[in-house]
C-alpha cells in the first residue's frame, strides 16, 4: 500500500524533478517523510517568498518546471509574490501547498484560506487534489500546463488527510515531449515579402525570444539575414551581445540613443515580444514603422503595440524559414549600422570615472570586467537594473537575469542561488539594491548551508533609489523613501558569509576578483552615487541630437 505523499513524490521523480525548495509545515508531514525516502533533495529555505523565485529561475534557464513546497494559510500566502513572478515572467513552475483534511473538520476554520482561490489569478492552472488515485494525472497535467506556451506556474493543494490516505496503487503516466505548432507558410511568406520591401527593417528580440532552445535558430537567424537587431530587457543576451548587427537594449521605452535607430526604421520584426515588460518602443496610431510580430501566441494588442502582421507558432522553426526565405536577399542595413558606434559609445561613456561612491556607468563596466563570457549576473529590481540593461554586455544567452515583467524586489538573492546550483562551474553574482536586498537577506543562510560559491554585490545609497529618483524628476519633496541599513560586512559574517566593503572606485574590481577567488558565500558592500540617473537619463536624453539624418 502506497500513501498519496508517496504518490505525489513519485510523480516528481517521474517527471524529472531532482530538488523541491520550501519551507514544509504541519499539513506537509507526509509529504516530508514521502521525501525523505526518494531521490529528491529538499532544499530548505528560509523564506516561501525565496523558495518561489528559486523554483521559477530553475524553469527560466531549464525550461523544465521548478517545485516549490509550503503549508497552507500563511506559509501559501507568502508564494503569491513568487506565482506572480511566475506568471508575468513566464517561467514554468509548480506551486504545491497543504491544507486541513477535507473529510473531517477537527480543528475548525483555524489557519483555513481559499488557497485555491487566491491563486487563480496568478497562476494557468490551480487545483485542489481530492483523492489519490488522482494524483498521477494531475502532477503530469500540471507539468504539461506549466511548459506549454506560454510558461507558468501551476498551483496544486494537497490536503493532509488526502496526503495520508492509502491506496493500493495508482499507475504513473508516461512523460512526452512537447512540440509546438508551426506557423502556416502563407503567414510566413507575407513576412518575407514585407521584410523585402521594406528599405530600414530592424528586428527586436523579446522576452520569449530568451527561451533556452531558442538560442541556436535565433542566431543563425540574425547572421543569416543581416539586418541590425537590439532587444528589450528580458530579451537581453538571446543573442550574442558581441555581434556587429548589436545596436543596443531597449532599457527605457522612448529617447534614449537606441530609439535613433528605431525611428529611422521602416519595419520592426519583433521576435518574442511579450507586452507584459514595459514598452521598449511606443507604436504610434499614423506614422512610424510598420511591425511583425513573431511569436508562439498572437499579439496582445494594446495602445502601444499593435502589429501589422503576425507570424504565430513555433518561434525556432518561424525564424528558421523565415531566414530560408531571407538569406542572401537583403542588402546590407549600411545606415541603421551606421548609428551604431554613436549608440554603443554613448552608452558607455564615463564608465572609468573615478568618482566614489562609485556612478552606474562604473560600477558595470568594472562587474563586466570581472565577469567571464559564461558568468552570471543576477539583478534584483532597482535603478541599477536600467544601467545594466543599457550598459552591461552579454556574450552568451540567460547570462544577465533580470525582471521586467513583475519587477519585483527581493528576487536577486534567491535567483542567484538558483543559477549557482544549476551551474556551479560558473561565476555568479548577485546584484541587489540594500532595499531588495534586505527582503530577503536572511537566505544567506540558506546560501551558506547549501555550500554555495556565490558573490552578492549590494549597492548601498542608504533610499529605494529609483523611487527616490522618481521622486525627485516628478518635482515632489523628497520624502518617505530613506532608511537605515546593518553593517553589511558583520551582517554576512553573523551568517557564516565573509563580507568586504568597496572604500574607493579602484577597490571594485580587486575586491570582486577576491570575493570570487575565496569561494564560499561573499557579500561586497559599495556605496553607489545615483546623481548621473538625472544628468544622463534625463538630461542628456533630452538635449541629445543625432549625428546622423535616416530620413
Amino acid at each position: 500500500m502506497k500513501k498519496g505523499s508517496d504518490l505525489l513524490v513519485e510523480a516528481l521523480e517521474n517527471e524529472g524533478v531532482e530538488r523541491v525548495f520550501g519551507v514544509p509545515g504541519e499539513e506537509n508531514l507526509d509529504v516530508l517523510e514521502s521525501l525523505r525516502r526518494s531521490t529528491i533533495e529538499l532544499v530548505l529555505t528560509r523564506h516561501e517568498q525565496a523558495a518561489a523565485f528559486m523554483a521559477a529561475t530553475h524553469g527560466r534557464l531549464t525550461g523544465r518546471p521548478g517545485v516549490c513546497l509550503a503549508t497552507l494559510g500563511p506559509g501559501a500566502l507568502n508564494f503569491s509574490t513568487g506565482a506572480a513572478y511566475a506568471h508575468l515572467g513566464a517561467m514554468p513552475m509548480i506551486l504545491i501547498t497543504g491544507q486541513k483534511a477535507i473529510k473531517t473538520a477537527k480543528q475548525a476554520r483555524f489557519q483555513i484560506v481559499d488557497v485555491v482561490a487566491s491563486m487563480r489569478p496568478l497562476t494557468k492552472m490551480t487545483r485542489q487534489i481530492v483523492s489519490p488515485a488522482s494524483i498521477p494525472a494531475t502532477v503530469r497535467d500540471a507539468f504539461r500546463v506549466a511548459m506549454e506556451e506560454r510558461p507558468g506556474p501551476v498551483h496544486l493543494e494537497l490536503p493532509e488527510d488526502v496526503a495520508a490516505e492509502e491506496i493500493a496503487d495508482a499507475p504513473l503516466i508516461p512523460v512526452h515531449p512537447l512540440d509546438q505548432p508551426v506557423a502556416p507558410a502563407a503567414a510566413l511568406d507575407r513576412a518575407a515579402a514585407l521584410i523585402l520591401a521594406a528599405k530600414r527593417p530592424l528586428v527586436m528580440i523579446g522576452a520569449a525570444g530568451n527561451r533556452p532552445r531558442l538560442v541556436e535558430p535565433l542566431s543563425a537567424f540574425v547572421r543569416r539575414i543581416g539586418v541590425p537587431f537590439f532587444n528589450t530587457q528580458m530579451g537581453k543576451g538571446a543573442v550574442t551581445g558581441g555581434s556587429n548587427l548589436y545596436l543596443g537594449t531597449a532599457a527605457l521605452s522612448e529617447g534614449d540613443y537606441v530609439h535613433e535607430a528605431v525611428a529611422a526604421a521602416d519595419l520592426i520584426v519583433a521576435v518574442g515580444h511579450d507586452t507584459v515588460e514595459k514598452p521598449p518602443f511606443l507604436m504610434r496610431s499614423a506614422g512610424g514603422p510598420k511591425v511583425i510580430h513573431i511569436g508562439y501566441q498572437s499579439a496582445t494588442v494594446e495602445q502601444v503595440y499593435h502589429p501589422d502582421a503576425e507570424v504565430v507558432g513555433d518561434i525556432g522553426a518561424s525564424v528558421t524559414a523565415l531566414a530560408e526565405r531571407l538569406g542572401g536577399k537583403l542588402p546590407e542595413q549600411t545606415r541603421l549600422l551606421e548609428l551604431r558606434q554613436r549608440i554603443l559609445a554613448r552608452i558607455n561613456d564615463r564608465s572609468g570615472e573615478d568618482r566614489f561612491p562609485v556612478t552606474p556607468q562604473r560600477l558595470v563596466h568594472d562587474v563586466r570586467t570581472v565577469m567571464p563570457e559564461d558568468g552570471m549576473v543576477c539583478l534584483d529590481n532597482g535603478m541599477y537594473k536600467i544601467w545594466f540593461a543599457r550598459n552591461y554586455r552579454t556574450h552568451v544567452a540567460n547570462t544577465l537575469l533580470l525582471d521586467n515583467a513583475l519587477a519585483t524586489m527581493g528576487a536577486g538573492l534567491p535567483s542567484a542561488m538558483m543559477a549557482a546550483i544549476l551551474h556551479p562551474e560558473r561565476r555568479v553574482m548577485a546584484v541587489c539594491g540594500d532595499g531588495g536586498f534586505m527582503m530577503n537577506s536572511q537566505e544567506l543562510e540558506t546560501a551558506v548551508r547549501l555550500g554555495l560559491d556565490l558573490v552578492v554585490l549590494v549597492l548601498n545609497d542608504g533610499a529605494y533609489g529609483m523611487i527616490r529618483w522618481k521622486q525627485a524628476v516628478d518635482s515632489f519633496p523628497d520624502f518617505g523613501m530613506t532608511f537605515g541599513n546593518p553593517d553589511f560586512v558583520r551582517y554576512a559574517e553573523a551568517y557564516g558569509a565573509r563580507g568586504s566593503r568597496v572604500t574607493s572606485a579602484e577597490a571594485l574590481v580587486p575586491t570582486l576578483e577576491a570575493a570570487f577567488k575565496g569561494g564560499g558565500v561573499h557579500l561586497v558592500d559599495c556605496p553607489i552615487d545615483y546623481s548621473e540617473n538625472t544628468r544622463v537619463l534625463v538630461e542628456e536624453l533630452r538635449n541629445k541630437v543625432p549625428d546622423v539624418d535616416l530620413a
